[in-house]
């Protein structure tokens, strides 16, 4: 059970003390570098370890808020989850604590690259010829994820980071839960609207196949420039990923390969046992496309 087993191991939660540190003290901050829905990031020098890192703080009211839906159970904290990953496809975290404030923060290793999401968007060469291996790349660094008995719950290109040298990072886990049966229950609706699997929008039991839904989304989007659903946050766009199939790759992309417009739709069924059933079925179905150069 790896990790899982280390975390749970069946006990009940104990109290963490965790250790506290002068933000201001230890790093020099030379610039923000993105923030996300619960904390702020910033490139620093670290004191300390004698180097340049990526450095995340947690939002404490929005943490709190999103710990409150796990009312009960133990969630262990994003750092515990995230320096116990040891993966080249997920980013490395060298320690988690508190600030002097009570924020939890993570201390990562700074990559040098572009978010998946800015190469989308900017229809970027540098996807051009590697959409198949960084796809890969990001199947077996969730692949690994689910062995360590978790669910990322927000993988989406705006999650993902391309190094210069082409290695795929997986990035915040902020929304990460453990895969077991409390909290596979109905209920925990987060993550980004447009990558969100059908069974979390009605609030069904989920699995690790969530994420294996939002991975499809975002393959969709590598080969297509395009969503397979209109984008939105309204609650008849979410219903949309419930009620209609997602519309067909060669629509917007006539000279797609057949085989891979059949790959992306099966990628994206709405029926979780119609997907692929693990991130490794995912990946080999990749590899063994007839064309690799896309």
């Amino acid at each position: 059970m790896g990790i899982f087993s280390k975390l749970f191991g069946g006990a009940k939660k104990k109290k963490i003390n965790l250790p506290r540190i002068d933000i201001n003290k230890r790093f020099e901050l030379l610039g923000r570098t993105g923030q996300g829905s619960m904390s702020k990031v910033w490139r620093a020098r670290d004191k300390k370890l004698g180097k340049t890192v990526c450095l995340k703080v947690l939002d404490k009211e929005k943490t709190a808020k999103f710990e409150a839906r796990f009312l009960g159970l133990f969630r262990p904290l994003e750092g515990a989850i995230c320096t116990a990953l040891r993966h080249k496809n997920i980013v490395q975290t060298f320690e988690y604590g508190l600030t002097l404030a009570s924020e939890q923060y993570l201390v990562m290793e700074l990559i040098d690259g572009n978010g998946l999401n800015f190469l989308i968007e900017t229809a970027s060469p540098k996807l051009n010829g590697h959409r198949i291996d960084y796809l890969a790349q990001m199947a077996e660094g969730i692949e690994y994820v689910h062995k360590q008995g978790y669910m990322h719950r927000d993988i989406c290109p705006r999650n993902v980071m391309v190094t210069e040298s082409g290695i795929v990072k997986i990035i915040d886990f902020g929304l990460t839960i453990p895969n077991t049966a409390d909290f596979r229950k109905p209920g925990n609706r987060t993550g980004t609207p447009s990558y969100l699997a059908p069974e979390v929008i009605r609030r069904t039991n989920t699995d690790e196949r969530v994420d294996l839904f939002a991975l499809g989304v975002t393959a969709f989007e590598m080969f297509t420039m395009q969503l397979p659903w209109e984008k939105g946050r309204s609650e008849e766009t979410l219903k949309s990923h419930m009620n209609t199939a997602g519309r067909y790759p060669r629509d917007f992309k006539p000279d797609l390969d057949p085989a891979v417009a059949k790959l992306l739709m099966k990628s994206i069924e709405r029926n979780p046992s119609d997907r692929f059933q693990t991130a490794a079925e995912f990946r080999d179905a990749l590899k063994a496309l007839p064309k690799q150069d896309y």
